[in-house]
């Protein structure tokens, strides 16, 4: 009985760590295509309508969005809702706290994340992302902060907006992924581990 016990779970973990580390090259094509999509066109347009110094169009929190939702494209937090409304909430938030209290900035800065994340809660628009597009506000170029809330609508509006277009038009092109995700909506109840697993481990 030890030994079969022994075997199983040898068998159960060798399944889990093959299933974990299993790369689908079809995944991370389409998630370099349209990461490198979305950020090229927002590039783009910028280089049309501004000088290389004022690159704000390209801020840095659009980075960690495109992990979510060209990488992780089934993840709540990467919905258009959550998407969208993260990124603008935050972004009004970062520009008031800067109006209000810009200094000192290890104030101004924290209290602009932390209260992105309150609001975000709030409104179930959590992304994670939002808190650098509030952070950036605070802590931004001098042009960034020159924008005032013209910051909440270029770049930031203007950008999750291409962002978000590119996301539908590349992640529904295979039957692997769909965007936005139906996800949210399934209960997912008592998952367990089949009692036989295949032969073959």
């Amino acid at each position: 009985m030890p030994f079969k016990r022994i075997k199983r779970n040898y068998r159960i973990t060798k399944y889990l760590i093959q299933k974990e580390t299993t790369v689908d090259y079809r995944e991370t094509f389409w998630s370099f295509t349209s990461s490198f999509l979305g950020m090229a066109l927002i590039g783009y347009i910028q280089s049309l309508y501004l000088l290389p110094l004022e690159n704000v169009f390209l801020i840095g929190s659009f980075g960690a969005t495109c992990v979510l939702i060209y990488g992780a494209v089934q993840s709540p937090m990467a919905q258009p809702r959550n998407l969208v409304g993260g990124h603008l909430i935050s972004a009004l938030i970062g520009v008031s706290v800067y109006k209000l209290v810009p200094e000192p900035i290890w104030i101004s800065a924290p209290l602009a994340v932390s209260l992105s994340i309150i609001a975000m809660q709030f409104t179930k628009t959590l992304h994670p992302p939002g808190g650098a597009t509030a952070l950036i506000a605070v802590i931004g170029t001098e042009h960034v902060r020159s924008l005032g809330y013209l910051y909440a609508l270029f770049p930031v509006l203007s950008g999750v907006l291409i962002l978000f277009v590119v996301a539908v038009l590349c992640n529904n092109m295979t039957q692997q992924r769909k965007y936005p995700s139906s996800l949210r909506s399934k209960k997912v109840k008592n998952i367990r581990l089949p009692l036989k697993l295949p032969r073959r481990w």
